[in-house]
């Protein structure tokens, strides 16, 4: 009679991981490499903290000019454990492990890679930058021309031209596939084509996750005369308003670490207004620079909500305190803007209220950071663990005697977080 191996812990981690990598498309595409920072792996997450880069500024002196460094920390936190649980019977272990895989390891795997590229995605709220295909309405990207739009926003921002990659979401990505499907391109082309993936593009590799996230703009009334957030918000001036030398007569208020201003406009009288975290803005004169050479570039610096904004009481015209990022800074080698806004200069937000709009992705695989660290492995009962290239997966089993029947759980412990939001942009989709 022919003899059934019973399948191992290790042996189905293993078959786990390789499905789990295999099914990531934006965990494949950040920075990986802050599983180091983590000594004494495996243990139960924690947190790191990651240095940005300095940024100084040239003095054209002959006499030295020293300034004072600031450094600039972002904290990493690897504190979210997801797992999946099934339960089987035990005749279901002599099963070959691509049996076992195709019945129960592959669709585990499959949701928890899922599960970690919906949460990248959902970094979309950190960036502050986004475009449009048409300044004339909102439609799904269809042309070479959002790519190039996207590629400048990021050359605009001195992002370095290697490694930069845009995730579309389906209608986005096979609007693009049937716009370029006459172009030449390269070997392999035609089927880069038929298995999803566009190729590289603009300088950039072109890649489809259906976990892309649609972003709900805040609320606001458009009646009367109010019919845009352009005629609807003006900066307003406060008691904490800037004052000193080298500001703008009339700037506009800058305070808390420059990152809040006051806005005129909001209207409680025929529902809540509001802006949520994640929407994004520009305010009138208020010009992004080139972070090298601190020079205008032409093109409205766009900031992003960080925390959801709102009046409910019932008046209009309401001033309102609005977090934002990045910090509003016109001197010096952190510099953001051009000049700090007037009073009374229009706000606009983008898209229309209460509308959702896809948050397609262009970025610099330094701009979001996946870290995932292995977890302890129980003593005593039937379990195993894979680690591989960074990625980690646990698998632990229970039985149950009454019934005769095994409980099996897959768990991955993991953290991202938006390490440079200004290495990327957002590519605004059609509404509905």
């Amino acid at each position: 009679m022919a003899s059934h191996t019973l399948l191992s812990p290790t042996k189905i981690a293993k078959e786990a991981l390789r499905l789990f990598k295999n099914n990531l498309v934006m965990g494949g595409l950040v920075y990986r490499d802050y599983e180091t920072e983590f000594p004494g792996m495996p243990k139960a997450g924690g947190s790191v903290r990651i240095r940005k880069p300095v940024q100084f500024q040239v003095a054209k002196t002959r006499v030295r000019s020293t300034k004072t460094i600031t450094e600039q920390y972002i904290t990493l936190e690897v504190a979210t454990q997801a797992h999946v649980s099934w339960q089987f019977y035990t005749k279901d272990l002599t099963l070959t492990i691509e049996e076992y895989s195709e019945r129960y390891i592959r669709p585990a795997a499959m949701v928890l890679a899922n599960t970690v590229d919906a949460d990248l995605c959902d970094l979309y709220k950190d960036v502050p930058n986004q475009i449009c295909e048409s300044t004339a309405g909102f439609v799904t990207p269809h042309s070479f021309m959002i790519l190039g739009r996207a590629m400048q926003a990021l050359d605009e921002n001195a992002i370095p031209p290697d490694d930069r990659v845009v995730v579309f979401n389906p209608a986005a990505h096979w609007t693009m596939a049937n716009a370029l499907s006459n172009w030449n391109f390269k070997e392999g082309g035609e089927m880069a084509l038929r298995k999803g993936y566009l190729g590289q593009i603009a300088g950039a590799d072109i890649f489809m996750d259906q976990n892309i996230k649609a972003h709900t703009v805040g609320t606001w009334a458009t009646d009367s005369a109010a019919m845009s957030s352009a005629a609807r918000f003006k900066v307003q001036s406060t008691a904490d308003s800037v004052s000193g030398a080298g500001l703008p007569t009339g700037a506009a208020v800058n305070v808390s670490q420059n990152q809040k201003i006051l806005i005129n406009g909001f209207n409680n009288s025929s529902g809540v207004d509001s802006l949520t975290a994640g929407d994004t803005f520009t305010i009138a004169a208020c010009y992004a620079v080139n972070p090298m050479s601190g020079e205008s570039t032409g093109t409205l610096r766009s900031f992003v909500v960080t925390t959801a904004a709102k009046v409910t009481v019932s008046t209009t015209d309401m001033d309102t305190m609005v977090s934002f990022y990045p910090e509003m800074i016109h001197t010096g080698p952190y510099k953001t803007v051009d000049t700090i806004p007037q009073l009374e200069a229009a706000v606009q937000v983008m898209g229309v209220p209460a509308e959702p709009y896809p948050q397609n992705l262009a970025f610099h695989k330094n701009a979001f950071a996946l870290c995932m660290v292995p977890l302890q492995v129980p003593d005593g009962v039937w379990s195993g663990s894979a680690s591989e290239d960074g990625y980690s997966i646990r698998v632990v089993k229970q039985y149950e005697i009454d019934i005769d029947a095994e409980m099996i759980r897959m768990d991955i412990l993991y953290g991202v977080e938006s390490i440079y939001p200004e290495m990327a942009v957002r590519i605004m989709g059609g509404q509905g």
